[in-house]
């Protein structure tokens, strides 16, 4: 017995060094890589191991209620520092500690679970509970673990009690069924939360990778080979797909939203609308729907090297059932660019570009440039006065797309200035000679407006070729590529960070984000994450201008449209209301919270006030008078060939009839026709 029980250690040991070298091996070809390609390389040192060592720990413990504080001090003495001394030498085997008292912390956290589980909870006794925005110090004493947890629960329950009614009288009348059922909910999602953890072979090596690779800048990462397909295909408009969409439901549950005829979903003849999915499969794992994240989830499904995927359903409560799908190539419909005409009298063409997505392969003309082009040809045959380009939500996608269509609405002339890890400044000129389009045009932009899309509108507003309205652009202003860590075997990748991007002028809008020229308030606009926002960052900066190059129109008559669109929303109704609106989200998300007292009362009141504030953010509406909206002719005539996408180009003039962007972008533009 002792001779087998030898054997099993000395093969352990020998295991966690093999990974060990291989987690060293692929960090130090990323390092390599970073300190000869990247922008902005920056030595290994105890500030690398300080950011890797404290991300990780975010990410395995974010509410601080698995790991002792004993045990975080124990690994903090031992790592926080010293990460970037064992990476260089070799031992990684550092991994393999902080992941083992990890599922420690696991297994213990199921045990109190488990046992609260069994156990009634007295909903009388005094309590708080106080919510953090950042994350707070560790400090889960052993003797605490049973209290700290039970309050989270306790709360949850509340919480999920408080979700059953908007009468809290029929609550608290009913309340023993009610907290019954919702204990038993909480803490089964809670324990199946905790067994996947334990369970799925989650890679923690990719985690301290990624993290690693953060340090640099926030769009350096590492990819696994199924990680880096899945970005490519991310960058197409047409991609394997199961042919549906998903959304939750009051419950948190995962429902089946809209089914694709020509998806092989709808195809089973199994799946209906509004069945509910109880686990998803790829053959190797298996993910409990209702504790698994949906991070993890939404990577199960979308993934393209998961080509076949088993979905477990329910419907209408009754038993589940399970449908096995094959994934084929569909065209991404919320990836694709669609035009309309506004107005009757005056004819102003509309083109949504929601991504730059690209032929990879180079076998087509499906990049986003061409088809923009296709749909500027289609609405110049309606004879339109003026063009609107939607790049609301966009963000990003190939950058040689945005050089492109950039260059097909500049004549001709410098459209960027490119700076590598050298300093080096080479220019990018309009690839085309001649515009495409001559007409007036207005840029809508947001919050989530980002890299390649800022890149294009950044041109279009120097050039004065374009007057953007909406809010503060996202603030990226840098390039990656993908390279391969060893092209001998091309399992693992790097996303790296090699160039910076400066506008014709010198200036950057690098961590700053681009202005329209007409600013405009958005929802969730102090929620939204920026490029500033992440610590390492690149900062902003800009070169001594050295480029001659031929606005389009006078700036002054930019300035002086951009002014009147001013003073003509200064008392608009919807634009005011969301700034009053956007007060209430910054108070209820970025304000420090009081302590919150554990009762029924006080959770139901916190719950009361958050759906008010989203009931009024979803039910709010434009005053303006609805925009005629319609097809241009060329596109008419096709929709009578695709009956299929009919439902699809109904809903997308719905929405456009009452968009206040819109509205004041086709202002703006029959004004600039008027000046003429």
């Amino acid at each position: 017995m002792k001779k087998i029980l030898l054997v099993l250690i000395l093969g352990t040991n020998v295991l966690f060094s093999q990974n060990s070298d291989n987690t060293c091996d692929i960090i130090n070809k990323i390092n390599a890589l970073i300190q000869a390609d990247h922008i902005r390389p920056k030595p290994v040192d105890d500030s690398l191991s300080i950011f890797v060592f404290d991300n990780l720990m975010n990410e395995l413990d974010p509410s601080r209620n698995i790991f002792f504080k004993t045990e975080y001090d124990e690994l903090v003495d031992k790592y926080r520092t010293n990460l970037d001394d064992l990476i260089l030498s070799d031992h990684c085997d550092f991994l393999t500690d902080i992941t083992d008292k990890y599922k420690n912390g696991l297994l213990r956290t199921k045990a109190v679970l488990e046992k609260i589980q069994k156990e009634p909870i007295d909903y009388n006794k005094n309590d708080t509970i106080r919510f953090y925005k950042k994350s707070f110090p560790f400090y889960l004493k052993k003797e605490d673990v049973e209290k700290v947890w039970l309050k989270k629960i306790r709360y949850q329950i509340l919480d999920e009690i408080a979700e059953t009614s908007d009468n809290l009288d029929s609550i608290k009348a009913n309340f023993k069924s009610i907290e019954f059922k919702a204990k038993n909910l909480v803490l089964s999602n809670e324990i199946c939360r905790i067994n996947t953890l334990l369970e799925t072979n989650v890679k923690q090596e990719e985690k301290v990778y990624n993290f690693f690779c953060t340090y640099f800048d926030p769009h350096t990462a590492y990819f696994s080979d199924d990680s880096k397909t899945s970005f490519v295909a991310s960058l197409s408009k047409e991609h394997l797909s199961l042919g549906m969409t998903v959304n939750l439901n009051e419950k948190n549950e995962i429902i089946v939203a809209e089914l694709d005829p020509n998806g092989p979903a709808y195809q089973t003849g199994q799946i209906k609308k509004g069945d509910q999915i109880v686990s998803i499969s790829n053959q190797k794992e298996t993910l409990q729907v209702s504790c698994a994240s949906l991070e993890t989830i939404s990577t199960m499904i979308l993934s393209e090297s998961n080509k076949n995927i088993t979905l477990t359903l329910k419907r209408n409560a009754g038993k589940t059932f399970d449908v096995f799908i094959e994934k084929k190539v569909m065209k991404d419909e919320d990836n694709s660019v669609f035009s309309f005409i506004v107005g009757k009298d005056s004819k102003i063409g509309y083109i949504k570009i929601p991504s730059f997505y690209a032929d990879l392969d180079g076998n087509t003309r499906k990049g986003c440039a061409d088809d923009v082009a296709r749909e500027v040809l289609k609405l110049e045959k309606d004879n339109i006065q003026g063009l609107v380009i939607d790049l609301i939500d966009n963000g990003g996608g190939s950058m040689e797309e945005a050089i492109k269509l950039a260059g097909m609405f500049i004549d001709y002339g410098p459209l960027s200035i490119v700076v590598d890890n050298t300093q080096s400044k080479s220019v990018i000129n309009d690839p085309y000679k001649g515009l495409i389009y001559k007409g007036p045009i207005v840029i809508l932009v947001n919050s989530n407006t980002a890299s390649a899309s800022e890149f294009f509108s950044s041109i279009l507003q120097d050039y004065n070729r374009a007057l953007l309205i909406g809010s503060n652009t996202l603030g990226k202003a840098t390039m990656q590529t993908i390279l391969s860590l060893d092209e001998t075997k091309n399992t693992d990748f790097l996303k790296i960070t090699i160039n910076k991007f400066y506008r014709v002028t010198g200036k950057s809008h690098q961590y700053i984000g681009v202005k329209p020229d007409v600013v405009l308030p958005e929802f969730y606009e102090s929620v939204y994450q920026k490029e500033s926002d992440f610590p390492t960052a690149i900062k902003n900066d800009s070169l001594e201008p050295f480029l001659k190059f031929k606005p389009y129109v006078k700036r002054s008559l930019i300035d002086k449209l951009a002014k009147n669109s001013t003073a003509r929303l200064s008392d608009n109704y919807f634009f005011n209301n969301i700034k009053k609106i956007n007060l209430k989200i910054d108070q209820l998300v970025n304000t420090p919270k009081a302590e919150l007292p554990m009762t029924l009362d006080a959770v139901f009141n916190q719950k009361k006030t958050i759906n008010a504030l989203w009931t009024e953010i979803n039910t709010f509406n434009d005053e303006n008078n609805p925009l005629d909206v319609y097809n241009s002719s060329v596109n008419q005539f096709l929709l009578g060939s695709y009956p299929n996408d009919k439902t699809i180009n109904q809903y997308q003039i719905d929405n456009l009839k009452t968009n206040p962007y819109l509205n004041e972008a086709v202002n703006i533009i029959n004004e600039f026709n008027a000046s003429k």
